[in-house]
């Protein structure tokens, strides 16, 4: 059985299309940066899937990663995220043009941008910007190009826009960049294209776009998702400007979608055309999914907490250096925390079931109305704040965003360890461990804070009497809310900052 390699498969396309590929039979080697938000995943203990740590754009790694594997997809693509490198998509695919020579792959997938656009700022010849499919395809191996413009799913960075704005709004003013037709295509038939496409051998050297069976604007979007949520129809006034910029700004306000995320949204709006020329057609057919079904269906998964990959999730995890356990105490700097902790009459796992749902809709167990004061005002400084809630209520997982925090760490019935995303001067963690006890369990809340500056110290000390408070309060409701009687009230100790971190292998390729 030939065994396929994904790259970026930590990445919203790529999350489903390891599952998929699993299901068809495949081995797969899964290749990204923090393995560990893949080791979590429902498939991670198949017998037919291997994860490997590699940095694609170390040509080095990647080469070792690739051994063995006759084909790899090629899913890495810039949106420009933030702490995303700037050219990561470039680097990556000129270092798959050499690992690709050197480990003898037979084929390449890549799933791209709508032709006439290209990522703003990269390199290429004279005043001509460079696509990743464009390195690819300077290459010895085949390489089969997909290129779509908007992709509807659960999850998926152009559904939440269309979702927030819908149900947000009832009357908006936009620019004529809604009135642009395209053809938006179900994820579930993008992860179909894919999986036929490594099937079939007349698809190497393939270029083509990829939709759906309709042409629609965005305008005629909010119409189908409105009847699909049972909303009254929106109305939509279209002004005869572009203002994308704009649009993006106004999106990052109105919805958890990054400004950088929606500019590069809107862009590939704009620049993708509602006939696409379509020469994989001629060779994978099958009936597609309509576009009303594809916004009822994810519409469902949302509803129904089923969301199997989501934009916030992808990408690398970057945790700090001093958290890592090994790492010199005065490693970056002083680490101010403080810690607190509870004594409770019942096992772990109880606690755990209350503790892994905090966040989203559910809130943060006490004080929410100061924790939507900091996401208010987070948004304010560019944040993200609270909009992102969760893509699980049911689960919790290493890499997934919980407001405006990313989970660096889901232990079951053990550790939570959250490093905060929001506007602040240092960096922020957010830790909490459940110990059995004789008589029951022991939890642990503890906040730790690098600090950047005299900025970074005012502002910790700033928050010491918020800290207390909220602390106190979450520890007493995650009780309350767990059924369980409190043996010693919450309290604040001294030691915290001993407890073990993160493995000192965990994220870092070095």
């Amino acid at each position: 059985m030939e065994r396929i390699a994904v790259i970026g498969a930590t990445g919203y396309v790529g999350g489903r299309l390891v599952s998929e590929l699993l299901r068809a039979g495949f081995k797969v080697r899964a290749i990204a940066r923090s393995v560990e938000k893949l080791r979590c995943r429902p498939y991670a203990a198949s017998p037919h899937l291997e994860i490997t740590r590699a940095d694609a754009c170390r040509e080095e790694e990647l080469t070792k990663a690739l051994n063995g594997c006759s084909s790899c997809f090629f899913l890495i693509n810039r949106t420009g995220e933030p702490g995303a490198p700037g050219n990561s998509d470039i680097a990556a695919a000129r270092n798959l043009v050499q690992s690709a020579r050197a480990g003898g792959l037979s084929r390449i997938i890549y799933l791209g941008r709508p032709k006439k656009m290209m990522p703003s700022g990269a390199e290429g010849v004279g005043s001509t910007p460079v696509d990743p499919g464009q390195i690819l395809t300077s290459g010895p191996v085949p390489v089969t190009w997909l290129r779509t413009a908007m992709i509807i799913g659960s999850g998926s960075a152009s559904f939440e826009i269309l979702r927030y704005l819908t149900e947000r709004l009832p009357v908006m003013v936009a620019p004529r960049w809604v009135e642009k037709p395209i053809r938006p295509i179900a994820v579930s038939d993008v992860i179909h294209y894919l999986v036929e496409c490594i099937r079939s051998e007349e698809t190497a050297g393939l270029v083509s776009d990829i939709g759906g069976p309709d042409v629609l604007s965005f305008r005629n979007l909010i119409d189908i998702y409105a009847d699909a949520a049972r909303l009254p129809r929106r109305r939509v006034f279209t002004l005869p400007l572009g203002a994308k910029r704009f649009s993006a700004y106004w999106i990052n306000l109105v919805t958890p979608v990054p400004y950088a995320l929606a500019r590069f949204t809107l862009e590939s709006i704009d620049e993708a055309g509602p006939d696409g020329d379509e020469p994989v057609r001629k060779v994978i057919s099958f009936p597609l999914t309509t576009i009303r079904d594809a916004v009822a269906t994810a519409l469902q998964k949302v509803q129904q907490q089923d969301v199997e990959s989501c934009w916030s999730d992808a990408g690398g995890l970057r945790p700090p250096e001093w958290l890592m356990c090994g790492d010199d105490e005065f490693a970056g700097g002083d680490v101010l925390d403080c810690s607190y902790r509870i004594l409770l009459d019942c096992p772990p796992q109880k606690v755990w079931e209350t503790l892994r749902g905090l966040g989203g809709r559910h809130g943060w167990f006490f004080g929410n109305t100061l924790w939507r004061l900091r996401g208010f005002f987070d948004r304010l400084l560019g944040g993200v704040g609270l909009s992102r809630g969760r893509r699980s209520l049911k689960e919790l997982r290493t890499g997934d965003a919980v407001d405006f925090w990313r989970v660096l760490l889901a232990e079951e019935q053990s550790r939570l360890i959250m490093l905060a995303e929001m506007k602040v001067p240092g960096e922020a963690v957010l830790q909490f461990s459940l110990y059995p006890r004789n008589s029951g369990c022991e939890l642990i809340q503890i906040a730790r804070f690098l600090p950047r500056g005299l900025v970074g110290l005012i502002y910790w000390y700033s928050m010491a009497p918020f800290h207390d408070y909220l602390f106190k309060g979450m520890l007493s409701t995650i009780a309350r809310e767990s059924g369980c009687s409190v043996i010693q009230e919450p309290g604040r100790f001294t030691g915290g900052d001993q407890i073990c971190r993160l493995p000192e292998e965990w994220g870092r390729i070095d």
